[in-house]
């Protein structure tokens, strides 16, 4: 058995020898790379949102050989000019270690990450592309803000695709960059001029405006003692709307959370008794006063959109107040009211729960 198997052994040796004399004597060409002619990308307009982290595009390689190597080529406006504004290299927050949510500090937090110069507009190893955060407006001129699409306004580029089997050059790609959100939900923004969007109901008239509607839940209202959701439905009430917006007096890094009555008067956090303060966000040296709940987070919120105890889904963190009150027969009513939201800007922020028209009920039955 064992004179088999050296048997066996040699002649594999002596096939690979005779194998690689004869490249060597017929000059045979060496195996290249395969890259196929169908390679693509799942959508060639692309339409990011200054100021927030954009991951965008897919890239089909059709079963070509890895690796491929991709580059940004030609970028022109539609008449010609050529593009440099998204190429600018500008100082860039990059992860270096990953965010888990069970950081328990800031300067933990700070320490898994760092500052790197990037171009505004890249492209990844993976095929992807990305605008970094780190954009603005004023870097980046946004679309223009009577909603046109002209060529002239619009960036073009070409990629070409490489391997060592070859390359391949895809043209008319379509930069049309969105102007700064620096929250979401953006309800209450016109997204092509960044001033108060016009309410869907009097769009043209412009005294009024729309709005962040929250979701609530048994909020019963002081005066008309029905469920104010039902009112809610009428989008003309607004009786219960949401603010997102910056305040002064902060440290620069600081998130607050509030509700006002209809005479937009601060009510107690005390009063939302069933609210879990120190779970809800994913913040530091929190602070509760008889006006406003505020605590040192770190930017963006959430930091990244991978889910976490402090953003389920990923891409949204949660404000949620709630309450019970004593109901007929001897137990109690939960109500709660909220919104699903993220912050991309740093700075000093408020969320503000606002009754516009009625109170919500506190007292029991």
């Amino acid at each position: 058995m064992k004179s088999i198997i050296k048997k066996e052994f040699v002649f594999i040796l002596f096939a690979l020898a005779l194998f690689s004399g004869c490249k060597k004597l017929y000059d045979l060409p060496e195996e290249k790379d395969y890259l196929s002619n169908n390679v693509n990308f799942d959508n060639k307009v692309l339409e990011p949102i200054i100021g927030r982290n954009n991951l965008i595009g897919g890239f089909n390689g059709d079963n070509s050989t890895q690796p491929i190597t991709f580059e940004i080529i030609n970028a022109r406006f539609g008449d010609g000019k050529p593009v440099t504004d998204i190429f600018q290299k500008v100082p860039t927050y990059v992860w270096t270690a990953p965010y888990t949510g069970f950081e328990t500090s800031l300067a933990e937090i700070e320490a898994k990450r760092k500052i790197e110069e990037h171009q505004l507009f890249e492209m990844r190893s993976s095929g992807q592309f990305i605008l970094w955060a780190s954009s603005t407006n004023q870097l980046i001129k946004p679309r223009p803000i009577d909603s046109t699409n002209f060529s002239q306004d619009t960036r073009f580029f070409d990629v070409k695709v490489k391997n060592t089997g070859g390359e391949r050059l895809i043209k008319d790609f379509q930069i049309r960059p969105w102007r700064e959100r620096p929250y979401e939900p953006a309800d209450d923004v016109n997204l092509y001029t960044g001033g108060p969007a016009p309410d869907p109901n009097n769009p043209l008239d412009k005294r009024f405006k729309n709005y962040i509607r929250p979701y609530m839940g048994n909020v019963i209202g002081v005066a008309s003692n029905i469920d104010l959701n039902d009112k809610g439905k009428n989008q003309k009430e607004n009786n219960l709307v949401v603010y997102i917006r910056p305040f002064s007096g902060g440290n620069g890094h600081t998130l607050r959370i509030k509700a006002l009555n209809k005479d937009s008067v601060e009510i107690n956090p005390a009063f939302f008794n069933e609210t879990v303060w120190d779970k809800m966000i994913h913040g530091f040296n929190m602070q509760k006063t008889d006006k406003y709940v505020q605590y040192d987070v770190a930017y963006p919120i959430p930091l990244v959109e991978v889910p976490t105890f402090y953003a389920k889904g990923g891409s949204r963190a949660k404000a949620e107040l709630s309450y019970s009150r004593g109901a007929f027969g001897g137990g109690r009513t939960v109500a709660n009211f909220g919104v699903d939201f993220a912050i991309y800007k740093a700075g000093d922020w408020e969320i503000v729960f606002h009754f516009r028209k009625e109170n919500p009920k506190f007292a029991s039955e």
